[in-house]
């Protein structure tokens, strides 16, 4: 008898200001487990905000595939969006990164909060109304008066694991409730999979639990951090320059175009990158060894590393949409990689 499998195809659809992950499975038989084996498919975009009604067909092109280790026989297959005639789709932004050599290899720290839904409030906040003790006690935390949604966490932890992404650590954030996940890959487009990915596992799991995630850069008011998704890069010339200068003409470049990264680091970015709470504000850029008010942060390893590394771009924030990032990163970083 032939095994069934199933393939999860997951795309991004076309809300505003930040993309949904959409899914739906295809059943087939025998399944490689390859991704030159998953055929492309289609779905009815004008259900998606991704066309008109009637002109509906989009395509799902297949570009990055992992085992689902939550079904039996499962894979997820993360698709770009394509238009009827085969052209990259206007909200396909993966499409738009300038890097198929993979010279960039990034790290995005994904920040977000385990949101009540009921309370409509993060977890951990009295469902009273009144607030928590002040930040402080929660990042990096332990203790049922401090952590909250652990489960959640380890849960999405081990599947993405099991599924294969490259998740590189987790831990707690300074309020009642967020929490964060760091993932990397060699390949821009590549590294932006891996979050949309972990994105997606993620939600599948809190679903679970009836809680959602909230990825807004600063749904609370008051005297808290936001939430973040700090980019850090590099390329070859970054690899192996060892050369404190090449590191400044390379922050540099980023000082003309503050807005056209501003532009695509996230929703509601103000509310966030105010000049405090380890901001630099959004008006301004700065950059500084090991500072994390800047709005790039040089890492103390690269420095001790005789100037051989990365960079941090403290300015993305939770919503953002990593290609989105990435395609803008490597954009100014190529020019200055001389």
């Amino acid at each position: 008898m032939a095994t069934k499998h199933k393939l999860e195809y997951i795309w991004l659809d076309g809300t505003e200001p930040m993309q949904h992950i959409r899914c739906k499975t295809k059943i087939v038989e025998d399944f490689s487990g390859k991704l030159d084996d998953c055929p492309m498919w289609s779905f009815d975009g004008s259900s998606t905000n991704q066309a008109e009604g009637g002109s509906s067909d989009c395509l799902l092109k297949p570009v990055s595939i992992c085992t689902d280790p939550g079904r039996k026989n499962g894979y997820v297959v993360l698709c770009e969006v394509l238009n009827a005639d085969g052209t990259p789709h206007p909200t396909n932004a993966r499409a738009t990164i300038d890097d198929d050599d993979r010279d960039f290899w990034f790290g995005f720290e994904q920040e977000y909060f385990l949101w009540d839904p009921e309370t409509n409030k993060p977890l951990g906040f009295p469902a009273d109304g009144t607030d928590p003790a002040p930040q402080g006690p929660y990042y990096c935390s332990v203790g049922a008066t401090n952590a909250y949604g652990r489960e959640i966490v380890e849960e999405h932890l081990d599947l993405c694991l099991d599924a294969g992404l490259i998740v590189e650590g987790i831990n707690g954030e300074v309020a009642p409730g967020q929490w964060e996940f760091q993932t990397f890959d060699k390949g821009a487009k590549e590294a932006g999979d891996q979050i949309w990915l972990g994105r997606y596992f993620l939600e599948r799991v809190a679903e679970q639990y009836g809680i959602a995630i909230e990825y807004h850069c600063k749904p609370l008011k008051g005297d808290w951090n936001g939430s973040g998704m700090h980019a850090n890069f590099s390329n070859s010339f970054l690899r192996e320059s060892g050369k404190k200068e090449d590191y400044e003409k390379v922050c540099e470049a980023f000082r003309p175009y503050t807005k056209e990264h501003i532009d695509v680091y996230g929703h509601d970015n103000h509310l966030r990158l105010t000049g405090l709470h380890e901001t630099q504000s959004i008006d301004e850029f700065s950059f500084g060894i090991s500072d994390r008010g800047a709005s790039i942060r040089i890492p103390i390893a690269t420095v001790e590393r005789g100037w051989k590394g990365w960079l941090e771009d403290r300015r993305p924030n939770s919503a953002a949409d990593p290609y989105k990032v990435a395609a803008r990163i490597v954009k100014t970083v190529k020019p200055a990689s001389v």
